[in-house]
């Protein structure tokens, strides 16, 4: 059962996770930068892990790259259903990896569950689906699904990479490094596309109020021959809207060089670094339940990160829970007792 132990921890060290991501989403972070850090941090620590363990650096360890690819592009899905669609329906979609996973490891590697497995399955995945239930949620609005339903599958495929890794026989650490490498290029390189576009934004308001000031600048200049005498020797508007323009555009490329968000780039970043490394400690800790576990248990089991976060909004943030999130964490746990007594 070293496995279920593997994926508690696991779901716990995700669940903070989800705690920190709650707690960012509240301030004026650029997330791409914030991600970017979160993965840094775990290509760091796995790298140093690797050479101070002398990690052997086999093809198959190239499967972090395609885990990194696959985490980028779920988180990055799941951000824009957010964005678009309804959060409930979006959150319900992103609890049903571990479906996907038991499906595709029976069909992929002709892993079996026995009947109280597949109840302790169902009970566990039922009770996150209930903490992630909203009264909003209809069939007649169904905007986002298609980045939640998008999200859904990529998140089982990193999973399914990931037990991959271990039939292939991969070294943990230096497949996590390829995997936390890719994923911070990723978010790196997104994070410059947000910059490069908020200095153009930037740039073309400023030339917009160096237009509009040229135009009254212009329309008053013959106001007075004597007038004109005077000021010929002083900047005129014109000139000094151009300076001004000048200046403004200087400032934009400056504000932009040091973040695209309310908060400075060193410290998003530093605050991705302290984020990422509890999900390093979930990815140290998935990847070898994976290895003594059955895939779609142990995805199941690590869902419970979600009434964890759950527990956070309502003993920090002090939100109240309805009977339907109730119901599902007592759910979520009467499934993990289940597991414990047949998981095997």
């Amino acid at each position: 059962m070293l496995w279920l132990t593997l994926s508690l921890l696991a779901a716990i060290a995700f669940g903070l996770r989800g705690m920190l991501y709650h707690w960012t989403s509240q301030k004026p972070v650029n997330r791409n930068l914030m991600l970017c850090g979160v993965f840094a941090i775990g290509a760091i620590i796995n790298l140093v892990g690797a050479l101070a363990t002398s990690a052997d650096w086999t093809v198959s360890t190239l499967v972090g790259i395609q885990m990194g690819l696959f985490s980028f592009g779920a988180n990055a899905s799941m951000f824009k259903g957010f964005a678009v669609g309804k959060a409930s329906l979006v959150a319900i979609l992103t609890a049903l990896p571990s479906v996907v996973v038991v499906l595709a490891a029976y069909l992929l590697w002709d892993e079996r569950i026995n009947g109280a497995q597949l109840a302790a399955f169902a009970v566990i995945v039922g009770g996150v689906l209930l903490v992630r239930y909203s009264n909003e949620l209809s069939l007649r609005n169904l905007q986002g699904a298609q980045w939640g339903l998008l999200a859904m599958l990529l998140f089982a495929c990193n999973d399914l990479s990931g037990k991959w890794s271990t039939l292939l026989g991969a070294d943990l650490m230096p497949t996590l490094f390829f995997m936390f490498a890719t994923g911070m290029l990723c978010f790196g390189l997104w994070w410059l596309a947000d910059l490069r576009r908020e200095a153009a934004m930037m740039h073309a308001r400023a030339q917009a109020a160096a237009s509009e000031t040229a135009g009254g600048a212009l329309s008053s200049s013959g106001a007075s021959d004597s007038v004109a005498t005077v000021s010929s020797s002083m900047p005129t508007p014109a000139a000094v809207a151009s300076v001004e323009a000048a200046d403004g555009q200087q400032a934009a490329a400056s504000t932009a060089n040091r973040a695209v968000s309310g908060w400075s780039i060193r410290r998003t970043f530093v605050t991705g670094l302290a984020v990422g490394l509890t999900n390093t400690a979930g990815m140290l800790l998935i990847v070898p339940a994976f290895d003594l576990g059955k895939a779609g248990l142990v995805s199941a089991v690590v869902a419970l990160n979600v009434p964890l976060v759950l527990l956070y909004t309502r003993f920090v943030v002090k939100e109240r829970f309805s009977r339907t999130e109730l119901a599902g964490i007592f759910m979520s746990l009467a499934g993990i007792l289940l597991m414990r007594l047949f998981g095997g």
